[in-house]
């Protein structure tokens, strides 16, 4: 089904969503974008149906084209501190708050939110390939924060995040039981095989 835009009009709308929740390293990143109440773009869609590519492409449009965007990354010393849940609200409501216009109404992907600033909010499952602002909230949030694990992974090359991004791959695990967690990996998640067969 093609994305459309929040049903009333004349208010202000700000998608919101977050990539990294289910990583083993690496912070949960949340992004908000305002985008233009007539903007289309038939290729935009959940930034997990689309290819690295056409998620690169579509990030430079989206931070081109919206009339407000922001991105923020939350390390995991503050998920381990809150739990992976109210990290992913905290990293979104610090995004909103970095928005240099206040949104009248914010639509979050997912079924938990906290409400924020007084401002009205409406939790939608699957809001990503639903509608179009939190569509490209999507694409920043991933493109962002694929971009920091790169990065990431040039000093520590042995966990392979160019490749897993932080998630929990077979040779993820097998790197962390070899050469040990590192200062980027979530603590209090369960990080090896043997903690999982434990049932830690």
């Amino acid at each position: 089904m093609p994305l459309i835009h929040w049903e009333e009009k004349g208010i202000t709308v700000c998608g919101a969503d977050e990539a990294g929740r289910g990583c083993l390293a690496g912070p949960v990143t949340a992004a908000a974008v305002i985008l233009p109440p007539d903007y289309h773009n038939s290729l935009l869609n959940d930034s997990k149906q689309l290819t690295a590519r056409a998620r690169d492409i579509l990030r430079e449009e989206i931070e081109r084209e919206s009339l407000s965007w922001a991105v923020t990354h939350l390390p995991p010393a503050r998920i381990d501190e809150i739990n992976i849940l109210w990290a992913s609200i905290e990293a979104m409501h610090k995004s909103i708050d970095r928005l240099t216009i206040t949104p009248e109404l914010l639509l979050i992907d997912g079924n938990k939110f906290k409400p924020h600033r007084g401002i009205p909010h409406r939790c939608i499952v699957k809001g990503d390939a639903t509608y179009y602002p939190i569509a490209a909230a999507s694409i920043l949030a991933k493109t962002h924060r694929d971009e920091l694990m790169a990065s990431l992974s040039a000093e520590y090359p042995m966990y392979l995040w160019d490749k897993n991004k932080g998630y929990p791959t077979t040779d993820h695990r097998k790197a962390i039981k070899e050469h040990g967690p590192c200062p980027h990996h979530r603590m209090s998640f369960r990080l090896t095989e043997e903690q999982l067969s434990l049932n830690l």
